[in-house]
């Protein structure tokens, strides 16, 4: 019995995901046919002109968006930013400042503030419990 090496596939869309790339505005022979795990490390290891294009300015997909403006992709969306931007959009949106991108980005803060005392408190809760335990 011989094992075959199978090669493991995704789809145009997860890679594209996975390269933080907006598919649409992808090579066409990228957005046809279907992406090796190779392919993707190489992609990955050793980018093409047309994605280092793409990564510096964009359209970006909305979590690249939502990222470089500090917010949610939700608070993207109460925003009105529905769809993908270019770098120099996003550019403009930080210099205007409009009172939603303050907003959600305060939002954004303080969801990251409370995550921080949640994680201290499960971490101070597994301690006590750790220290009650005779080892």
């Amino acid at each position: 019995m011989t094992s075959r090496q199978n090669t493991q596939t995704m789809k145009p869309a997860t890679a594209a995901k996975k390269l933080d790339v907006y598919l649409e505005a992808t090579p066409p022979e990228f957005q046809e046919g279907v992406v090796s795990r190779g392919e993707l490390n190489a992609l990955q290891a050793d980018p093409p002109e047309w994605l280092v294009e793409l990564r510096r300015n964009g359209p970006h997909p909305r979590p690249v968006v939502a990222a470089k403006l500090g917010v949610s992709i939700s608070g993207l969306a109460r925003g009105g930013i529905t769809e993908p931007l270019t770098t120099e959009q996003i550019d403009a949106l930080k210099k205007e400042l409009p009172e939603w991108l303050v907003q959600e980005r305060a939002t954004q803060a303080e969801v990251r503030k409370e995550a921080v005392r949640i994680k201290e408190k499960n971490r101070a809760n597994r301690q006590a419990e750790r220290g009650g335990q005779v080892r």
